[in-house]
């Protein structure tokens, strides 16, 4: 037989602090009442269903959120397809599936979330659904950072608009995104500053502005080097230098010359140094690296 759980379910977008202290209640009760721990979400986000026009660029694509989750200590990671019929669903029906699939015995909720169909399951209808239904319910304030919730939508705008610290404040880590390495043009190496190139990422995947930042990389592969921390320099966008327009993320890892293709990393991005320009030589390239090389280290130093 399956075990009984604690259950939360949301978007999750980020997994900001806001929604750290939810997932904190959860093992909380799941420790106390020896139980399973379940955080279900949903991909994609409701409202490119709902109201595609209004959905959002993802602080978190589902693999990074999964990974996020785990990292938390969460027993089990449900990515529920969220599709038409499953908007239709009504905040009742939602909560029997829940009970139905993970024999759920306690629900916990963000202060302000809302589910089922026109987000009607607030926290009052769902206090009388435990008491009908017969399973506990919690619900977690909100986070704060001088007196505004922390929420999703507060840290896309800072990412939107290049705050990079407020944002890193909000979440609780650097921003970041995972992605697997692929074999770029080979320039970097021709000029002696070698690049590891990202596979395009995700359309749906939240980017702050273009430019060159410092950033720190984490190697996931299982070999050599697994769970290292490197610091580099990136390029976040085109190379008009070399006349591509198209966006690239393109990095120079600091004291780190092995091969990486085919592996999975994850970049933080930590500081934008300056924008994305075109240079007249290829000396003068080189020498505008090297200032950024330096400029870099010393922000990844301090």
């Amino acid at each position: 037989m399956s075990q009984a759980t604690v259950v939360t379910m949301g978007t999750f977008d980020g997994l900001h602090r806001g929604h750290q202290a939810v997932l904190a209640e959860v093992k909380r009760r799941a420790r106390a009442g020896k139980l399973a721990s379940v955080l279900v979400t949903f991909d994609p986000h409701p409202l490119a269903v709902v109201n595609p026009a209004a959905a959002p660029k993802l602080l978190s694509l589902p693999e990074e959120k999964e990974a996020a989750v785990r990292a938390d200590g969460i027993d089990r990671f449900v990515l529920m397809a969220f599709t038409p019929a499953v908007a239709q669903l009504d905040a009742e029906a939602f909560v029997r599936r829940l009970c139905d699939e993970y024999e759920m015995r306690e629900l916990v909720m963000g202060y302000d979330h809302g589910f089922g169909r026109g987000r009607a399951g607030d926290v009052e209808l769902v206090e009388r659904l435990a008491g009908e239904q017969g399973f506990g319910m919690a619900v977690v304030d909100a986070v704060r950072d001088n007196g505004q919730p922390i929420s999703s939508t507060l840290i896309r705008t800072a990412i939107a608009h290049g705050d990079l610290d407020s944002a890193a404040r909000w979440l609780g880590r650097r921003y970041s995104i995972r992605g697997t390495v692929v074999r770029g043009a080979g320039r970097g190496r021709t000029i002696g500053i070698p690049t590891i190139n990202l596979a395009p990422p995700d359309s749906r995947k939240l980017l702050p502005p273009d430019g060159v930042y410092a950033v720190r990389v984490k190697l996931q592969g299982r070999g050599k080097g697994e769970g290292a921390m490197l610091g580099g320099m990136m390029n976040q966008g085109p190379r008009p230098t070399f006349g591509e327009q198209a966006r690239t993320l393109e990095a120079h890892l600091f004291d780190f010359d092995g091969e990486l293709y085919g592996e999975t990393v994850d970049v933080e991005w930590v500081r934008r140094l300056r924008e994305v320009q075109a240079f007249p030589s290829r000396d003068a390239l080189v020498a505008q690296l090297e200032r950024d090389r330096q400029a870099a280290r010393a922000t990844l130093n301090r």
